[in-house]
């Protein structure tokens, strides 16, 4: 055995060197940098010194991310052409008590990666799962958007063909929160303007290259950023985008009393206008004169 192969596993912060223990056994979610590569964590970093196997998507990519931080590691390639061959590996790995670690080119594992195809199976096959958070695109761009974030939506990639993405687009349109997506800088240009034609002029943030040299983040409605980029000729970097939910409508007066109805048959009157109220966002005394009317009808 080598020398360096008896010494425990380390790495270096700033010329420090630090002694890694082995992680506890099971899968490790680590998040790594989507940009800035000074944004991993201690944890992140002990973890992936002291993992006995990391998985990643291209070996070479986080290969830089270890090199920087002196971390030497077993790597193994895991991403969307091999996942389904590589899974059972993986799960063997486990059954021996091994501690595993899984990130990913940028952000958090299992976000649009096959990643949670195996934390699922490590899951259900009695594993433990551990995650060690950090960077992620989808909420570095919430975050920095402006628009509302106590609710919202993560859709991952729209579908790269218009008709298709029209349909999900239709499907997302009333979702009453913030939506966040991502896009690819060469379908980007085509995406926005079928999201105006769907969406309309709602309050919008592109945001590209988060935390690298060339970030920026574009405010404005879906209209005016779609001609903003068309007049461009399109942009480039990772994109992320987050759209305003859609404005609250007025109920209509039959959708009101045919929930009323309902919960009229379940629930007291008192309580079934309270619900009511709520659902639609009305005043609890309009609902309980409503609810009156309706039990009177009987």
């Amino acid at each position: 055995m080598h020398d360096d192969e008896r010494k425990p596993p380390f790495f270096h912060i700033s010329g420090c060197r630090l002694e890694a223990e082995r992680p506890p056994r099971g899968l490790h979610l680590v998040a790594t940098p989507i940009g800035n590569l000074e944004d991993m964590t201690i944890r992140a970093l002990r973890t992936l010194a002291g993992a006995d196997t990391v998985l990643c998507e291209d070996t070479r990519h986080t290969g830089r991310l270890l090199e920087r931080y002196g971390i030497r590691a077993h790597l193994l390639p895991y991403h969307d052409h091999n996942a389904e061959r590589m899974r059972p590996r993986v799960l063997k790995l486990l059954d021996e008590g091994k501690a595993v670690a899984l990130a990913t080119d940028a952000g958090m594992p299992v976000v649009s990666d096959p990643g949670m195809k195996l934390a699922r199976a490590a899951a259900e096959a009695g594993h433990p799962v551990h995650v060690v958070p950090g960077p992620s695109a989808a909420l570095a761009a919430l975050a920095v958007s402006g628009l509302a974030s106590d609710r919202f939506l993560f859709a991952g990639f729209p579908p790269a063909k218009a008709a298709a993405r029209r349909r999900w687009l239709a499907e997302l349109a009333e979702v009453p929160a913030t939506l966040i997506l991502f896009e690819s800088p060469h379908r980007i240009a085509a995406a926005l303007a079928d999201m105006v034609e769907m969406l309309g002029p709602r309050p919008a943030a592109l945001c590209r290259e988060l935390t690298k040299l060339h970030e920026e983040v574009i405010r404005l409605p879906l209209d005016r950023l779609a001609m903003e980029i068309a007049g461009r000729g399109g942009v480039k970097g990772e994109i992320t985008l987050v759209i305003a939910p859609p404005e609250p409508r007025e109920a209509a007066e039959s959708d009101i009393e045919a929930a009323l109805r309902q919960a009229l048959a379940e629930m007291p009157a008192s309580r079934a206008a309270a619900t009511v109220a709520k659902r639609f966002g009305i005043p609890r005394k309009r609902a309980w004169d409503m609810a009156m009317r309706l039990a009177n009808e009987k």
